[in-house]
């Protein structure tokens, strides 16, 4: 089974423009991250796919495997699936360009998904944090998941979910993890297919996988990372890096 990474990125973020050039510990973010995922060894091959000259140029010029992408694209399914289409390869790891500090553990975890997939009935899988902060489940820039008894994904939402019309009931909230591991053959169904309308609405490309029948196995994680959004985002990494 071959497995590689994709880092998608894109240098004019909306929140925070060339965020992923930023220095972080004496590197830009995106080397950062790029060296981080290949320092986990769980990958044959890792990438950047990128729409800019300046993010290939990061990479390639410190020694990195970069892929520059031909068309537009809306999302990081779409430049991944674009550029594995001719590969040889069973997984693709999708790892946020601008999350450098990666959990080994999670990664194993949602890769051993397919390992003990035997049947090949899993599309993708994907990972899931526990939440209990009542302003991050209300917030709309925070996902959430909902899944069925054996971990499947039921259904992803910018909505509080599940509703708790009874507040005696103890449910579980979950917050999606931006990071998904894919058979190839989904992504690249992924990239052939229209958006439809649930997707449309609540702007969560998992949900396009959902919409066309795909199978998402959710992998529980406590590691929730430090994802760089914005600049106060930058400086809390920066502190994280200082202070541990």
């Amino acid at each position: 089974m071959k497995i590689i990474s994709m880092i998608p990125a894109r240098y004019k973020a909306s929140r925070f423009p060339g965020k992923l050039m930023q220095e972080l510990g004496g590197q830009t973010v995106i080397l950062k991250t790029y060296e981080a995922a290949k320092n986990t060894g769980l990958f044959d091959e890792v990438y950047v796919v990128t729409d800019s000259n300046i993010i290939y140029d990061e990479i390639t010029d410190h020694g990195g495997k970069a892929i520059m992408s031909i068309a537009e694209h809306e999302c990081g399914s779409d430049r991944i699936a674009e550029a594995v289409a001719q590969m040889d390869v069973d997984i693709v790891v999708n790892v946020q360009g601008d999350e450098p500090f990666i959990d080994k553990k999670s990664l194993e975890n949602v890769i051993e998904v397919f390992k003990d997939d035997a049947d090949q009935k899993i599309d993708l899988a994907s990972l899931m944090i526990p939440m209990d902060d009542i302003d991050e489940i209300n917030n709309p820039n925070a996902v959430k998941v909902i899944v069925d008894h054996q971990n499947f994904a039921l259904y992803f939402s910018r909505s509080p979910i599940p509703y708790k019309r009874d507040l005696e009931v103890k449910t579980p909230y979950f917050k999606h993890k931006g990071i998904y591991a894919f058979r190839k053959q989904a992504l690249i169904d992924f990239h052939r297919l229209p958006m439809l309308p649930l997707e449309a609405s609540e702007k969560i490309e998992a949900i396009r996988y959902l919409e066309y029948g795909k199978k998402i196995k959710m992998v529980e994680t406590n590691a929730s990372g430090i994802g760089i959004d914005t600049p106060e985002d930058l400086i809390k990494a920066k502190d994280f890096l200082r202070n541990g």
